[in-house]
């Protein structure tokens, strides 16, 4: 059978030789949007249905203080974030300030959901509502003032006068803590500031310092990488590590979904192999990864905060 080729201009019907109606394009078209209308009413319903399914949450923010530059902390972080996002679906967004301080400000401020940093021990944080829920399984950190192994420099009072190099105001272990001993010794200094820990360690390295305040977990772990040979002058008493705190407006399901799933990474195969891999980007030595905590460990910070004569602790 030849099928004639459809005219542009055509009526709405026309008539086959044999009496019956054939369709045209117009009549096609019309059909055809009927039809779509039909579809429509019948799938709006399923539509409206996934629509109202779960929608993704917005992200939690985690907050992390400046102690690294902010390449090292995201490399470090984020894969750790990513696993508890696998295990928990707890979505997360890394925020890194430039500074210390301006960490402690957004800190301050409670801007964070989940924070890792010891500075919320400070009595102007107490109104920030933060609560420790993990510490780092490695061993306590302590304040040091160090200096090149190869420095003329013997003891503290040798510091008389010098200038000597911190990370920041607000840093603990690496300020507050060996500033506290040198006032207590009498000994006067010039302080020179870094930004944060690994900044301060760099000027050290290039001679712009003769001797730095330090927190000594990060000192020994940027002295391996960076292949640096050092001498303590004075170490204080051991605190425990910065911890990871949730803010109260955290749920409580998923505070305690976030707090499981990180301490428990070392005995899950594949959260040891992302904490070992993330360790080795800072340079750090095993025990990799936290365990769970609370306020009752880090209450030595509490007792120094009341009794330093430091008195610009940011």
């Amino acid at each position: 059978m030849t099928m004639t080729p459809m005219k542009p201009m055509i009526k709405l019907l026309h008539r086959s030789p044999g009496g019956r109606p054939r369709f045209t394009r117009v009549t096609c078209l019309k059909r055809l949007s009927r039809l779509t209308r039909l579809l429509v009413l019948f799938l709006s319903p399923l539509v409206l249905s996934f629509r109202a399914g779960p929608q993704a949450a917005e992200p939690y923010t985690f907050g992390v203080l400046s102690q690294r530059s902010a390449v090292l902390s995201a490399q470090y972080w984020n894969p750790i974030l990513d696993y508890v996002k696998a295990r928990t679906g707890a979505d997360f967004t890394l925020k890194l300030a430039r500074t210390a301080p301006e960490s402690n400000e957004a800190t301050a401020r409670g801007e964070y959901d989940f924070v890792y940093s010891n500075t919320i021990f400070l009595p102007k944080m107490a109104q920030a509502n933060y609560q420790v829920i993990l510490r780092p399984r490695d061993e306590a950190i302590r304040g040091q003032i160090v200096t090149l192994a190869d420095a003329p420099i013997q003891s503290l009072k040798d510091l008389a006068g010098k200038e000597v190099g911190f990370p920041s105001l607000a840093a603990f272990v690496g300020y507050a803590v060996p500033m506290d001993q040198l006032l207590r010794e009498g000994i006067q200094v010039t302080p020179v500031f870094g930004g944060n820990q690994e900044g301060i360690m760099g000027q050290l390295k290039a001679g712009r310092v003769i001797a730095a305040g330090v927190n000594s977990q990060v000192m020994k772990a940027f002295a391996n990488r960076e292949r640096l040979s050092y001498r303590v002058l004075w170490e204080s008493v051991a605190y425990n590590n910065l911890p990871i705190s949730a803010h109260t407006r955290v749920p409580p399901e998923v505070v305690s979904a976030v707090r499981d799933t990180i301490s428990g990474m070392n005995e899950d195969s594949e959260g040891a192999k992302v904490l070992e891999a993330t360790a080795q980007v800072i340079g750090q030595k095993p025990p990799y990864g936290f365990v769970a905590s609370s306020p009752a460990d880090y209450r030595n910070y509490v007792e120094f905060y009341a009794e330093t004569l430091v008195k610009d602790i940011e």
